[in-house]
């Protein structure tokens, strides 16, 4: 009886493309074909893309987002309008990116006192950049003890008046005390208004009456804060600072005075003196009494 012989070669092992070759194409499923992006994209992270929770349309909405401008509008209406989805599928998808920490929003106040949504969207949750405004807050709520309080930036430098005079700069600190009833924001401090007073003093200088000047620092005012009014009044103070005026002709000499008419002792003819006596003429050629 014939016996199996040990050493006559097994069958042929099949081969496994992602074992025995790991660099062949497989034959099922996505075979990608990248190209190496140099402009115009968005880095997305793959717990986004293949987050296990999140719908399909939250993660392209998040996709989307992320790869928009600073500044643009993300509400439910704008992408409701970009999209075909509706207002309620958009909605829910952002309450997935919210829950899931690809998005913060938060309602804040405008400096106009208009309440709007602040949207901030987030490419990997958990890490948390802090804005320049947490940083300012926390500052201030512990300050460090070894660090100084910042300088306040100095104001602009004003024109000067050629003469200054305690009344001139007290007229010229009224004018500037009363910018705030044109304008609330216009409200200085007493050290503003030092520092401004010699500008509005060279002003009165130049024959500027105090009505016109509050009309050329007040009119036109930007519709923003305004953040640093002293220096925006500084500014203007010199940008529109008129010439001096032109120099008053000489007064012409006083006319001498007209005397009354006195009678010569010497000729008799009448002439204008103050006082009485002789003419000019006998003065010059003084005649001996016959």
């Amino acid at each position: 009886m014939d016996t199996e012989n040990p050493s006559a070669p097994t069958r042929a092992q099949s081969r496994v493309p992602g074992k025995n070759h790991p660099h062949a194409r497989p034959h099922s499923g996505v075979v990608h074909d990248n190209a190496r992006h140099t402009e115009n994209f968005t880095v997305i992270g793959n717990h986004l893309v293949q987050h296990q929770e999140l719908s399909l349309l939250a993660i392209g909405l998040a996709c989307y987002i992320q790869s928009v401008r600073p500044g643009t509008a993300v509400d439910i209406k704008t992408l409701a309008n970009r999209f075909p989805e509706g207002p309620t599928r958009i909605a829910a998808a952002l309450r997935e990116l919210e829950a899931n920490g690809y998005l913060r929003r938060s309602h804040v106040r405008t400096p106009t006192g208009q309440m709007v949504t602040r949207t901030v969207s987030c490419n990997r949750p958990g890490h948390r950049t802090t804005s320049p405004t947490e940083s300012s807050n926390r500052a201030a709520q512990h300050p460090a003890a070894d660090k100084p309080p910042p300088r306040k930036k100095r104001l602009p430098a004003v024109p000067q008046p050629g003469y200054t005079s305690p009344a001139l700069l007290q007229a010229a600190i009224d004018i500037l005390a009363g910018l705030r009833r044109r304008d609330p924001r216009l409200l200085l401090s007493a050290t503003d208004a030092e520092h401004l007073a010699p500008g509005v003093a060279a002003w009165l200088e130049r024959d500027i009456a105090p009505t016109a000047i509050r009309h050329a620092l007040t009119e036109n005012l930007p519709n923003e804060p305004l953040i640093r009014p002293a220096a925006f009044l500084a500014h203007r103070l010199t940008a529109q600072l008129p010439p001096l005026p032109p120099p008053r002709p000489p007064a012409s000499p006083a006319p001498e005075p007209r005397h009354p008419f006195k009678t010569c002792d010497g000729c008799g003819l009448a002439f204008r003196s103050p006082t009485p006596g002789r003419c000019r003429g006998c003065r010059a050629n003084p005649k001996e009494p016959v």
